[in-house]
């Protein structure tokens, strides 16, 4: 039997013409960006070597960054997707806090903790650990305001995964730890890794709090920075669009990896449903 496609509503096409206004608020400037910078400038860009190591050392600096955040902030994650306890609440509006910190604040507020007269920066100098222009000091700064994509993201993938399962798995004779690593873990990777991905690309596009910690050595939201305050616009595009580039790729297989897969039900006919 034939179906007929049913006619949009006329909310459908209202929130359409908004989501499209909306959508185009974004595009319209990367493409300008993108469209307007020549593949050959943005070629001969790439083959200067400050701006192949700024990059390398940018994507270097937002892994470790993540790398740390996702040992620290995966448990805390947990904690607080399963957990109840006094100070909750105070504990999730802290994690969330650099959302809403101006991040040449949050550069600050760094300097003053890890620069040489802070209380670890002095604590920290003598073992031969600086913050300010280095890159700890990069991935500190980077780590501050990403981290909250990780923790924020991964417990809300705790939250969505059943507790009888965990209970199942200890009732099998395993250890809480071994739930978790076995068990919770494994169900709620796709939301964990999606986090994961957002702190880094997050982290590879912090300007303000890296360049009042660590100016040098120039990530390179920094050197596009100082190519416009030095050279004008024109200098300053073929670097922006090598990391709009990369962020764009990032997103593109993230959205590929961690879509929705779709499986066939067994009944004839039946439509497709997403798995969890």
């Amino acid at each position: 039997m034939s179906t007929r496609r049913r006619r949009p509503t006329a909310i459908v096409v209202l929130f359409s013409f908004l989501g499209a206004v909306l959508l185009a608020f974004v595009l319209v400037p990367v493409m300008a960006l993108i469209l307007g910078t020549s593949p050959g400038s943005v070629a001969e860009a790439f083959d200067e070597g400050v701006v192949r190591w700024s990059l390398w050392l940018t994507l270097y600096a937002a892994l470790i960054a993540t790398a740390i955040a996702f040992v620290l902030g995966v448990p805390l994650a947990y904690l607080l997707a399963r957990r109840d306890f006094r100070g909750k609440a105070l504990i999730e509006g802290l994690i969330d806090v650099p959302i809403v910190f101006p991040h040449t604040a949050a550069g600050v507020a760094l300097l003053t903790v890890y620069g040489q007269d802070g209380i670890l920066g002095r604590l920290l100098a003598p073992l031969g650990l600086t913050f300010t222009d280095s890159v700890p000091g990069i991935v500190v700064a980077m780590m501050f305001v990403s981290l909250p994509f990780l923790v924020d993201t991964a417990r809300e993938a705790f939250a969505l995964v059943d507790p009888r399962y965990e209970q199942v798995a200890r009732t099998l004779g395993a250890s809480p730890g071994v739930a978790f690593l076995r068990t919770t873990l494994p169900m709620a990777r796709r939301g964990v890794l999606a986090g994961v991905v957002m702190m880094w690309a997050r982290g590879i596009s912090e300007f303000g709090a890296v360049v009042i910690l660590a100016y040098n050595p120039k990530i390179v939201p920094v050197l596009v920075y100082e190519r416009f305050e030095g050279f004008g616009l024109d200098a300053a595009k073929p670097v922006a669009v090598i990391i709009v580039l990369v962020a764009l790729v990032v997103f593109v297989a993230l959205r590929a990896f961690l879509g929705p897969r779709r499986v066939r039900s067994a009944r004839p006919g039946a439509g497709r449903r997403a798995e969890p």
